[in-house]
């Protein structure tokens, strides 16, 4: 199966070899027509202005919108599929969600902790940067994970958004997930 990792900034080199450790092919996406390439699309964390303004000016927006190809947002990337933000406009609007940016504190604040994740048998190692955090979860939305009360990971039909860093961490495990549990019941799915 071959992944895309949105490639116009973050940890897209971490994210390609997670992709290869589940034992798929990962490519690094950087132009709208690559889309039609790939089963699924991986959207990492960096700096959620930043990348808004670059999916804008390189027409990633507008063709990920109209998209039905599954999605994993990380840090970042869950903001971007969020269809609410706090403070600013939502970009993506896939993941039934109300997302607070910043939410777990400054990068003095960053963490590193094993997380419980719904649909996976072993702890996830899940490192907290600058961390947003999911303020509600609506209608078609299930919660994969809370670190105390704040959620950090939902799934929406093909759409998988994540608070924290796992790609990161030698921990692939949650790439595997949306490989074998989103991506593949997507394509079974539209057969």
């Amino acid at each position: 199966m071959k992944i895309g990792v949105l490639g116009l900034q973050g940890a897209v080199r971490e994210h390609i070899k997670h992709i290869e450790k589940a034992g798929h092919e990962g490519i690094t996406i950087k132009h709208v027509e690559q889309l039609d390439e790939i089963d699924g699309l991986v959207l990492p964390g960096g700096e959620s202005t930043t990348m808004r303004r670059l999916m804008d000016l390189y027409g990633f927006t507008e063709a990920l919108r109209n998209s039905s190809l599954p999605m994993y947002g990380t840090c970042a990337g869950l903001i971007l599929l969020a269809k609410e933000v706090v403070g600013q406009e939502s970009h993506l609007n896939k993941l039934n969600v109300v997302v607070e940016r910043n939410s777990f504190g400054r990068q003095v604040d960053s963490f590193e902790q094993d997380l419980n994740v719904k649909g996976i048998e072993e702890a996830v190692n899940a490192v907290f940067i600058r961390a947003p955090h999911i303020q509600s979860a609506h209608e078609g939305v299930e919660v994969l994970s809370k670190v105390e009360d704040r959620i950090v990971a939902v799934r929406q039909n093909q759409y998988l958004g994540i608070s924290f860093h796992p790609e990161l961490t030698e921990d692939y495990k949650i790439m595997a997930y949306f490989i074998e549990e989103i991506v593949k019941q997507y394509q079974t799915e539209q057969v």
